[in-house]
Formats: C-alpha cells, structure tokens, sequence
C-alpha cells in the first residue's frame, strides 16, 4: 500500500517495545491527548466521503502526462473515485464548432482521450458541463487565464443537443451502466460573474434545459447543481444578480455569530420542485471564509472559525432533508482551506492538519467533500512564479507531495467501521479482517479559526505554524491479540514537511532536477516505527506530539 513505500523511503522501521516511545516528560504544556478502544468493541459504518471526489483545474490539463502521473498516485495512495474539473467544453478540447452555414459539429476525441485515461486508471469523471463554447458564447474569455467563456449559451436548443449528444457518445463507449454510475453537474459557481455573465433565471433555465437532456437519454442518469460558490451570511445573492450593497462586512471577532447559508440553494430547490425537474444530488462549495473570487475587493477577506467546514455541512444536511428532495445526494465539489491559487498557507502543514480534523469532525453529514486540487498542474491564474507559490494542489508541479497529500493518505488508511472518534482523533476498524487503524491530530488551542489564508508571502503562515504548544498523546487500544504489531506514521515539522526541506536549501524558487530529488524524498519521509501490544493484549503508546502533527496507527497482517 502507498504509506508503506513512504515508509519504506523514509528507511527501515525501527521495532519498538510494548511500551512504545518514551513517556512525555513533565511540562510539554497543553492537556493530555487521550484515546481509547477495544478492538472488538461495537462499531457504526464509517464512510470515506472524503476521497469520493477531488478536484482539478480544466480538462484540457487532464491530456498533460504530468498531471496522469500525479492522478494515478493519488488515485492509489488516497483512494479518489472521481475527479472534477471546469473547461470540458472550452475551445482547447475543441468539442463544438460551427459551419458557416451555422450547423453544429460535434468532436469529442480529445474528451475520448481525457476520459479513456481516466477509466483505464480506475477513476470515473464527475462530469462538469460548462463553460460555453465560443462558438455558443454570449459573450467569451470572461474569467481566468485560459480565457473560460463564462455566459450563458445563446442557444439551449443547440446547447441541448450537445448534451443529448456528448452524452450518448459515452454511453455507447463505455457502457450504460458505467455511465449511470457518473455525476453530471450543471456549470460552476453561476452566482459569481466571472463565471456566469448572465442572471439567476437563466442560470435555472440553463439547469432546466441540461437535466431535462440528460434524463432524456436515460431517466436513471444523475443531474444536479447548482455548483455555487461559498456559503454566505446576506442576500448579496438573493436576487437575480449580486447585490454588492446588501454584503455583510464581517468583522474579526463577529465573524462566527452570523449566520451563513449555502448560495441559491432554496431558490434552486424551490424552482425545480415547481418544474418538476430532477435533482438527484445538490451540490455548493463551502470554503471556511468570508470571500469567493469576484472583482470587488472588499473586506479584510476574513477566516472563519475551525468549526466553519463542520457546521457548514451539518446546516446543509439538515437543509436537504426538509427540502422537496429528501433523498438527494449531497456533493461538495469544491473546498479547501480557502480559495484562493495564490495562498501559501496550502502549502503547509496546518493546512494537512487542517483537512483531517473538519472532516474527521464532519462524519454522516454529506457524501463527498472534495479538495480543490490534487495537483499544482493548474492553470486559473497562470503559472506559478515558484515552486511554492501556494498553489491549490495537494502535489506539487514537479510531483512532489505537500503535507495535504498525506493527510488524503493517512484519511485513506482508515478502516469502514467507527469504533470511536474524539476531538483530536477517530478509531477505526476494517470490517474485512478485524485490524484497528486509529488517525490522532494535534490542531493547537492557539488556532480558533480555520488555518488563515497567507496572501503575497509566508508571513501568516509561518506564524500560523508557529502557534501550540506540544501535547502528550496516550493511546490505549484493548481486547488485541499479545503481541500485535502496529505501524506508527508521524506527519509533523521535521518528518515530511517538504516546505521547511526547502527552506533548508535556500528556497530556490527553481530547484535543480538534483534538488527537486532531494525534496521529493524528504516530503515523503514521515517518521515510522513499529509497536507491538503487551501480553495482555493492550497497545500503549505515549509520546509527546508537536502543534500540527498527524498521527497514523496501522495494525499490521
């Protein structure tokens, strides 16, 4: 499995004795960390929503052999299902032109060439429609470097029958039943302007238009949306188009006390329940802060509190299930501690910490949560200008794994029934083979908010590292066979937090290709050990934890 080659490179596990670490010595500060568990213990199901989908830029960058390499090592290291990107209809994949004539032509072989990789790897497309052709444009490059034609299509008649079309041409090459088993979402973020140059009934009229394509080539396809940005808390979006003077600007220390709602989400539900058109899942992107990417400037551009993510998604469940839709899927297929490309705290290792406790504290609530992006191969806003430009990506553009990437790893390792989770942990159990998996994290006190967002350099984010105090971990797990081993990972400062590898080095902003080694082999050098329980059948491990360190317990075979 993936942790075991990360192991493998950062050397030989050392074997420990039953009493694992050494104790933590008096004064670490902080109280103690304690988890406890029987092996045979009653248990819930425990479901990964957390890699059924991830994110990346456009489609286009899905034909690149760099961004293939680095799908098909998350695909294996963190189990992601299906992947999302915007662009699928944009110029470069060249799938709708016109005649002079004004005919339609439809060209999907460079689309045959992205998914074909995909199915071949394993993972299935979360299938984004959107944006506009040029030649459907009403108006075109409104948002991004690419040039993304963001307005709605002139046409819904032409714009139906792509839909009706590109989608037959997958059933008829992969198969109904693989087909059935994808996601087709309709455009992304339409509340934002950039991405939608158009008004809130027209964006409905657009959903109209596509779920009733869909579901008229085979009623069992799932159609949803409406993909809007992060949640609010104003009517800056309660009409038909942004209202910059109903924004709340929130305040440091009010920010949490109001209350945000997912965008559109009741106007949605309402006017396709009055159509009586299909929503077989909702989706919305529910980043923690007080921002989405428009052109106002506003505001401080604020972090909510830690339990933002959490809370967010809870509201949403608890939403749907008093909705017309009842049963409809809950997908968010955006998030990530902020959204912004050009944030330098994602690069880091509290943003890692970050991702395990919101979803480890968002158990039952959604059916996917997905982390925009598993790659730096990105390509919104241009090239970054360094290696470390804090970038979406989970993986570097050379290929080398932040401290995220190991957080989806770590996550991954855990078993499918929950025998327990508290603030700072879950325990876990793999119903297959009865082995125990336990995932510790250690997000300091200090930090009341969800990992701030580090804009124009490293400033916030080094002193976001630099807050908490070490902690004493004091693991017990009970009713285990004598004897049992255990493979113990730390992720922290000084075991596999390639930013602080770079900075050793100077922080080339081009490292050499012996550099670039040099790095990818220390980003992958968490610490591991191994440890066995007593004769009694009881794992004990105690040591001291450092602030944003992440801690796997694996039973092995």
């Amino acid at each position: 499995m993936a942790s075991e080659a990360v192991g493998a490179r950062a050397g030989r596990p050392a074997e420990a004795t039953a009493g694992g670490p050494a104790a933590p010595a008096p004064g670490t500060g902080g109280d103690d960390l304690s988890v406890r568990a029987r092996a045979d213990g009653p248990a819930s199901p425990l479901t990964h929503f957390w890699s059924r989908v991830v994110g990346a830029g456009r489609a286009n960058e899905g034909l690149r052999a760099d961004w293939q390499r680095q799908l098909t090592e998350a695909h294996a290291a963190c189990g992601f299902e299906y992947v999302r990107f915007h662009g699928l209809f944009h110029d470069d994949m060249f799938v709708y032109t016109e005649r002079e004539d004004g005919s339609p032509v439809h060209n999907f072989q460079y689309v045959d060439a992205l998914f074909d990789f995909l199915i071949g790897l394993g993972v299935r497309p979360f299938v984004e429609f959107g944006f506009s052709p040029r030649a459907l444009a009403r108006e075109t490059e409104t948002v991004f470097w690419w040039g993304a034609h963001g307005a709605p299509p002139t046409d819904l008649g032409k714009w139906s029958a792509l839909i009706e079309s590109i989608t037959r041409h997958w059933i008829g090459r992969y198969g109904l039943e693989e087909v059935r088993s994808w996601y087709f979402e309709v455009w992304n973020e339409a509340n934002l302007w950039g991405f939608f140059h158009g008004t809130r009934s027209e964006y409905f009229a657009l959903y109209e238009a596509t779920a009733r394509a869909v579901k008229g080539v085979d009623p069992h396809l799932r159609v949803g949306g409406p993909a809007t940005s992060n949640f609010v808390p104003d009517e800056r979006f309660g009409g038909e188009g942004e209202d910059v003077d109903a924004r709340i600007v929130a305040g440091r220390e009010d920010i949490d006390e109001l209350d945000w709602r997912p965008v559109w989400m009741d106007a949605f539900l309402a006017f396709c329940a009055e159509r009586g058109l299909p929503v077989d899942f909702v989706s919305t992107h529910p980043y923690p802060t007080d921002w989405a990417l428009d052109e106002h400037g506003q505001g401080e551009k604020l972090t909510r509190g830690k339990d933002a993510t959490p809370t967010d998604l809870a509201l949403l469940r608890e939403l749907i299930a008093k909705s017309p839709y009842p049963r409809a899927e809950i997908h968010l297929t955006e998030w990530s501690s902020s959204s912004s490309p050009r944030d330098h705290t994602h690069d880091t290792l509290p943003a890692a910490t970050y991702v395990a406790r919101s979803v480890l504290h968002s158990l039952g609530t959604v059916d996917s949560l997905a982390y925009w992006t598993f790659t730096d191969v990105f390509e919104e806003g241009g090239a970054g200008e360094e290696l470390f430009h804090g970038g979406f990506g989970m993986i570097t553009l050379p290929g080398i794994p932040k401290p995220t990437f190991h957080a989806y790893r770590m996550l991954h390792a855990l078993g499918d029934e929950l025998l327990g989770r508290g603030e700072d942990h879950v325990v876990s159990r793999h119903s297959a083979n009865g082995r125990v998996t336990a995932l510790v994290h250690h997000y300091p006190a200090e930090e009341t908010k969800s990992v701030p967002a580090s804009f124009d350099g490293r400033e916030t984010a080094e002193a976001t590292q630099g807050k908490g105090h070490p902690r004493p971990l004091r693991l017990r797990l009970e009713a285990l066979a004598p004897g049992a081993p255990f493979r113990v990972e730390v992720l922290d400062s000084g075991h596999g937090d390639v930013l602080a590898a770079w900075r050793a080095l100077g922080s080339p902003a081009a490292p050499t290709r012996e550099q670039l080694a040099h790095l990818d082999r220390l980003a992958r050098a968490t610490e591991v050990s191994t440890v066995r329980a007593d004769a009694d059948g009881v794992l004990r491990l105690d040591r001291v934890l450092s602030p944003w360190s992440l801690v796997l317990i694996e039973q092995l075979g």
